[in-house]
């Protein structure tokens, strides 16, 4: 069943301007993926299935991050968005903390080891890495101490040589941020009081608190994932639609046309 309806924020003044996207463009915000690929090509059907309800103009799908860790099937999501996403749509691809994470524990693994603690072993795993490998016993096994390298270097340089290089540069590639019309998108949100152009990296992936309690006028009305909701979460400063995919089943994504908000799910 397709989950559709408007959504618009009624706790601002009366004569506050509604924001909206530049004339003729329709965008697609896709929340959290965490790494159900079975949730994204039903999102993605339905998401198609909108575009071709209204054609014409310019049609953009921006990702908000997190497209591993959690589900089961990180590498199949990375692929798809890669190989078989929307090649009509105009794409831009957000980096999230877990990516963030997930290039960290690559590069100095007992620096990031805390990945592997918040879902960083379902995506090991879907990149073929053997749970005997990563399970607590054998990274302390004498076998392991032995080595020149420490477990959780020998379970980095696994996951490197797993990986194919066009994921890796997939990954590479991700963009802090994006704007248009009047939002501003984002993986966590920003830190309240600070300019977009002066917004530290860490706010952009990590914020929470100060960011999801403030009821301070952004520059831009903020969409942003990373903090679960049971539903979209609209507000007079920002919208939030990580709707804990992984957990719940139901990934979400914003529509934007003009000064209208939407939503579809894979409810």
């Amino acid at each position: 069943m397709l989950g559709y309806f408007m959504r618009r924020d009624r706790s601002g003044p009366k004569d506050t301007p509604r924001p909206q996207v530049p004339d003729g463009v329709r965008l697609y915000a896709v929340g959290d993926i965490h790494g159900r690929y079975d949730l994204l090509r039903i999102l993605h059907e339905r998401i198609q299935q909108d575009v071709i309800r209204h054609p014409g103009g310019e049609h953009w799908i921006v990702y908000l991050g997190d497209y591993i860790d959690r589900g089961p099937q990180s590498r199949e999501v990375i692929e798809h968005l890669i190989s078989s996403a929307m090649p009509t749509l105009r794409t831009v691809f957000l980096m999230g903390n877990h990516e963030q994470s997930l290039l960290g524990f690559m590069d100095d693994p007992e620096s990031h080891a805390d990945w592997l603690r918040y879902g960083g072993l379902a995506t090991l795993m879907s990149y073929g890495i053997s749970p005997s490998l990563i399970s607590p016993a054998s990274l302390l096994s004498p076998a392991s101490l032995l080595s020149p390298k420490s477990p959780l270097q020998e379970l980095a340089l696994a996951l490197r040589g797993a990986m194919p290089a066009h994921h890796l540069a997939f990954f590479d590639q991700l963009q802090d941020s994006f704007m248009l019309g009047d939002y501003f998108f984002v993986h966590a949100g920003i830190r309240p009081g600070v300019p977009i152009e002066a917004q530290a990296r860490e706010d952009l992936l990590w914020i929470r608190n100060d960011f999801l309690r403030s009821a301070k006028a952004h520059p831009k009305i903020v969409v942003h994932g990373h903090n679960i909701s049971e539903a979209p979460e609209v507000t007079a400063n920002r919208i939030g639609i990580d709707t804990g995919a992984y957990a719940s089943g139901c990934l979400t994504c914003l529509i934007l046309s003009g000064h209208s908000q939407a939503f579809i799910d894979t409810r």
